[in-house]
């Protein structure tokens, strides 16, 4: 039996089957049927950006890093002190103080063990430089290095400062980097008159204060500044004599220490020449002290209570600008 094509569709047909239909079928819905009372609120939405749970960057640090340690020997850097690497300008640098001393060595003594060379320099006071009025004295003592070892500062009232001048009486205390006293100076007062020998100049050195350890005591001569260095029992160690004129015009001005025979010269203290606009227009002297290193610290303190009576006697200009004095040892 054949089959015959279906005159609408021209399809072939079968009888007993019912016409294919017409048309495409109508679309099914893709989505589920929305529920009755629709979908559940789900939660609100966050406001803004949501908070990071740590920092993307770690906190800045307060302030700047310390600075960076400069390199010591072995690692580019030669030895010793290096340019940059001291005290800032202007800073105190104080001397470190031995370990210890000599037996029967007085407390802040021990400084002077150690010490060839000491540089004291005088601070200027406004009111004196400016008008005139004479003030306290204040030194400071140095070394060779620049490092400060002690602390001078005159003790003394207007009137005598104003009256009497260079040869006033006065007390001079001398400190340690502690601002502990260690070294007193008592000068009483006399008249500067070579011929008048029961007024000649003398000075008392005190170590620790109220302890004497030695005496400057001029000695009396016609036309020569002669002193002796005395210990605490009066015995005389050395013995100082200085030039018949003590201007120290174009040259150096020296005074001789000798032993006490007069003997053998073991030193010298001198006022150096500074130049000629220095020397006439201030009073920055620059005064020297040179001895044995192995002598005793309280003989070197005792000379060194002979350099500010040298220096009150000689160069001391009342309401002068600066004085500047160096010992040697």
């Amino acid at each position: 039996m054949a089959y015959q094509p279906d005159s609408a569709t021209g399809q072939p047909g079968h009888p007993g089957y019912p016409p294919p239909a017409q048309g495409y079928p109508p679309p099914q819905p893709v989505y589920p049927p929305l529920p009755a009372g629709g979908y559940p609120a789900g939660p609100p939405p966050q406001q803004g950006y949501p908070a990071p749970s740590q920092p993307a960057y770690p906190p800045p640090q307060q302030g700047y890093p310390p600075p960076p340690q400069p390199p010591g020997p072995g690692y580019g850097a030669p030895p010793g002190p290096q340019p940059g690497y001291g005290p800032p300008p202007g800073q105190i640098q104080w001397m470190q103080p031995p370990t210890r001393g000599p037996p029967g060595c007085p407390p802040g003594l021990e400084y002077l063990c150690e010490i060839d060379q000491l540089l004291v320099k005088q601070q200027v006071e406004l009111l004196e430089a400016f008008i005139g009025i004479e003030g306290d004295n204040k030194y400071k003592i140095k070394n060779a290095m620049g490092q400060q070892v002690y602390f001078a500062a005159e003790d003394n009232d207007c009137c005598t400062r104003q009256c009497c001048g260079n040869v006033r009486s006065f007390e001079m205390k001398i400190f340690d980097n502690t601002q502990q006293e260690i070294i007193h100076f008592s000068r009483p007062l006399r008249c500067m008159n070579c011929f008048w020998v029961c007024c000649l100049q003398e000075l008392e050195v005190q170590s620790p204060p109220g302890t004497t350890v030695g005496w400057v005591r001029q000695i009396w001569h016609p036309f020569l500044p002669k002193f002796e260095i005395e210990d605490a029992a009066g015995d005389v160690v050395l013995v100082i004599e200085g030039p018949c004129l003590s201007c120290s015009f174009c040259g150096d001005v020296e005074f001789d220490v000798m032993v006490p025979d007069e003997s053998q010269k073991v030193g010298k203290i001198s006022k150096q020449w500074s130049g000629l606009l220095k020397e006439a227009f201030t009073d920055a002297d620059n005064l020297g002290i040179q001895f044995p290193m192995d002598l005793d610290v309280k003989v070197k303190a005792t000379l060194l209570g002979a350099l500010f009576l040298i220096d009150f006697m000689f160069f001391e200009q009342v309401g002068g600008e600066e004085q500047q004095s160096s010992v040697l040892f």
